[in-house]
C-alpha cells in the first residue's frame, strides 16, 4: 500500500514494521513526531522520556532485554544521550537498538549546528542516512537487522527537510519478532575497566567486519550517467545534487559511517571529475581524500546551513540565477514572537520592568529575549540557567545574586534543572529560580511531561508536584504567581531576590494554545479613552498594533487574555463586539 509521509512518519513506520517493542525519546525539533506517530501503534510501549539520557537508558534497557528498541531526538539531545551511547557501543546489544539522530542545518529551531555524523564515528557505530521518506522506512528496518548482526547499535541520520518533507512510501506488515532469550553476562554487559579492555577489542573486530560490510551493502548505489563527472553525496544533498547536476554519474552513500572505501575508490576511478556534495562538515569529503582521493567540494561549498540545488549550481557549476531583488526587498521580516494570550508575556515584561540580569534557557520563553522586552541576557542549553546564574553568582558575589534571576519551563526543569537546583542549595547559593510553569511542553508542540499528568498516549498518570519536589531538594522559600497578575508577581519577585536564601519561583498559568484554555473573546480599544501612550505595546502582544495616529487591536489575533488590561492606566480596552456576539450565543 503507498501513503503519502513525512520522514519522521515513515521512520516510525519503520520500527512498527521491523517488530519495534519499546521506543523512548524526549521531544525536540525536527524529531518530535517519530515517537508521536510510535505511539499510534497499539503494540508498541512508547514514552516521553524526562529527557534523552534517559530515554536512550531505557532503549538500551529494552535491548539488553532482548527486545527491538528505538530511540529518537534532535541533534543536541545527542550530547545528553552520549554517556550511554559510548558504552553501549562496548557492551553490544541483545535485541536490536536504533537511534533516530535528527540534526537541524540552519538552525531553524536549535541554538546550534551540529554535525552528527562525527558521534558515529566517535562512538564507533555505523550509521546510515536516508535521502527520502521511503528509504526512511527502509532504513529503519535494516538497521535493526544490522544492529542484531553486528551486536551493536545503530543511528539513522535525519535532518529537518528529510524529516518534515513528505513523499510516497510503500508500507509493509509488521514482522512477528520474537524476543531474544535474555541471559546475564557480567563481562558482557558490567562494563568495569576489566570487562571494558575486553569489550574494546570487540568492537575493533566489529569495525573491521562493519567495514567489509559497507562494501556489499545495497545502501550504498551508484547510479551512472555520464562520466564526465561523478558526484559522491548522501541523505537530502543527494536530492539536490540530482537537481543540479542532472545526467551525470552518483555514488550514493546511505551508509556514512563506516564509509565503503573499495566502493569509492572504484566510482573515482572511473570519473573525470569528482565532487563530494554534503551538508554541514567536509565528513565524507575528507575520509575520502585521506585515503588520496581527489575530490571538490568544501573549497566552494559552505560547512554553514543548508544547501540547495541552486547554491551547488552557483558555487560548483558557475551557474547563477537571476534573482528578484525588489521581490525579495519587498518580503517582510517576521521574526518568532510568542503567541497571543501567551503566558511567558507578562513573565518577560515583570523581569524586564525590574531591570534584572535574566538568565534564560531553551524554550517558548526564549523569545523574551526579543523586542520589546529584550529581558534575557544569554541562553546555553537545557537546564543551564540555574547553573550559570550560580556562578554568575560565585564570581561577581551576593549583590549580583539580588539583581540576577533563572528562568527555565516546567519540562526544561525536569529536564536537566532539578540537578543545577540541588547544586544551588548544596553549594549555598542565593539564586532566585523561576519556572515558568504551562502546563504542556510547549516549544515542540505540545508533549506531555512528568509535570502534566498524562503520558504520550494521553494515559492518565502520577503528576510530578514542582512544588513538593523543590522543597524536597532543600528551597525553603517557593511561591506561586499568575504571570498575568502584573502586580503581585513583581512584588513576589522583588520579595525573593531581596531574600538571603534560594528560592523558587513558579509562574503558574497554562498555555493559550492548549485545548482546554478558554478565553473571554477579543477586545477593543475606546478611541475617547486612549491617550495614545503606548504603554500596552511594552508587552509586545502580536495583536496590537501601532497605526501612527492610533494603536489598534487585531481582533483576528486577539484571544482576550487581558494582559493589556493590566498595564493599561487609562481602562481603554473593552470587549469587542464581536466578542459579545459571541458570549451571546454561547450563553
Amino acid at each position: 500500500m503507498k501513503r503519502l509521509m513525512s520522514g519522521n512518519e515513515a521512520a516510525a513506520r519503520g520500527a512498527y514494521e521491523a517488530g519495534v517493542t519499546v521506543a523512548a525519546a524526549y521531544p525536540g525539533t525536527p524529531s518530535t513526531e517519530i515517537t508521536e506517530s510510535i505511539a499510534k501503534y497499539n503494540n508498541i510501549y512508547a514514552e516521553w522520556s524526562p529527557n534523552e539520557k534517559v530515554a536512550l537508558e531505557v532503549a538500551i534497557g529494552a535491548a539488553f532485554a532482548g527486545a527491538r528498541a528505538i530511540c529518537a531526538m534532535k541533534h543536541v539531545g545527542l550530547n545528553v544521550a552520549a554517556d550511554p551511547l559510548f558504552t553501549v557501543s562496548y557492551t553490544g546489544i541483545n535485541g536490536g537498538l536504533v537511534l533516530m539522530i535528527a540534526d537541524d542545518p540552519g538552525m531553524h529551531s536549535s541554538q546550534n549546528e551540529q554535525d552528527s555524523r562525527h558521534y558515529a564515528r566517535a562512538a564507533k557505530v555505523p550509521m546510515l542516512e536516508p535521502s527520502d521518506s521511503q528509504e526512511c522506512l527502509d532504513y529503519v528496518k535494516q538497521a535493526f537487522e544490522i544492529s542484531e548482526s553486528f551486536d551493536c547499535p545503530v543511528i539513522v541520520r535525519l535532518s529537518t527537510r528529510i524529516s518534515h518533507s513528505q513523499s510516497a512510501v510503500e508500507t509493509g506488515e509488521r514482522v512477528d519478532y520474537q524476543l531474544k532469550y535474555y541471559t546475564k553476562d557480567i563481562n558482557k554487559y558490567v562494563m568495569m575497566p576489566a570487562m571494558a579492555r575486553r569489550r574494546h577489542v570487540e568492537v575493533e573486530k566489529r569495525m573491521l567486519a562493519l567495514q567489509e560490510y559497507a562494501e556489499t551493502a545495497n545502501l550504498n548505489t551508484i547510479e551512472w550517467g555520464s562520466k564526465k563527472i561523478g558526484v559522491i553525496t548522501s541523505g537530502i544533498a543527494y536530492q539536490y545534487a540530482k537537481e543540479a547536476f542532472g545526467d551525470v554519474s552518483y555514488l550514493k552513500i546511505g551508509m556514512v559511517y563506516p564509509l565503503p572505501e573499495q566502493l569509492i575508490a572504484r566510482f573515482a576511478s572511473e570519473v573525470e571529475t569528482l565532487y563530494v556534495v554534503e551538508e554541514l562538515e567536509p565528513f565524507l569529503e575528507n575520509e575520502i581524500k585521506k585515503n588520496g582521493i581527489k575530490v571538490i567540494g568544501k573549497e566552494f561549498l559552505p560547512v554553514i546551513g543548508e544547501l540547495t540545488a541552486q547554491l551547488i549550481k552557483e558555487k560548483l557549476l558557475g551557474v547563477k540565477q537571476e534573482v528578484n531583488e525588489p521581490l525579495m526587498e519587498n518580503i517582510p521580516l517576521r521574526p518568532p514572537v510568542m503567541c497571543p494570550g501567551c503566558p511567558h508575556r507578562g513573565l518577560h515584561y515583570v523581569l524586564s520592568k525590574l531591570k534584572l540580569n535574566v538568565i534564560g534557557d531553551i524554550g517558548c520563553y526564549t523569545l523574551g529575549a526579543q523586542p520589546p522586552t529584550e529581558s534575557l541576557n544569554s541562553v546555553i542549553c537545557m537546564g543551564a540557567s540555574i547553573g550559570n546564574a550560580l556562578g554568575m553568582e560565585k564570581a561577581r558575589g551576593a549583590e549580583f545574586a539580588k539583581k540576577t534571576v533563572a528562568i527555565l519551563g516546567d519540562s526544561t526543569f525536569i529536564h536537566s534543572g532539578i540537578t543545577g537546583l540541588i547544586d544551588v542549595v548544596y553549594n549555598k547559593g542565593n539564586s532566585t529560580v523561576i519556572i515558568p510553569d504551562n502546563s504542556t511542553t510547549g516549544m515542540t508542540g505540545h508533549q506531555d511531561n512528568p509535570t502534566t499528568g498524562l503520558t504520550i498516549k494521553g494515559e492518565v498518570t502520577r503528576q510530578v508536584d514542582l512544588v513538593k519536589l523543590a522543597r524536597a531538594i532543600g528551597v525553603d522559600r517557593v511561591r506561586v504567581a499568575d504571570p498575568f497578575d502584573i502586580q503581585e508577581l513583581k512584588k513576589i519577585v522583588k520579595e525573593e531576590i531581596a531574600s538571603p536564601e534560594p528560592s523558587v519561583i513558579i509562574s503558574q498559568r497554562p498555555c493559550a494554545l492548549l485545548k482546554n484554555v478558554k478565553h473571554a473573546g477579543a477586545l477593543k480599544i475606546d478611541m475617547e479613552k486612549c491617550k495614545k501612550c503606548r504603554k500596552c505595546l511594552a508587552i509586545g502582544c502580536p495583536a496590537l498594533a501601532d497605526k501612527g495616529d492610533f494603536i489598534e487591536v487585531n481582533e483576528a489575533l486577539c484571544v482576550g487574555c487581558r494582559l493589556c488590561t493590566k498595564v493599561c492606566s487609562f481602562n481603554a480596552f473593552e470587549t469587542s463586539d464581536s466578542a459579545e456576539k459571541a458570549g451571546a450565543l454561547n450563553g
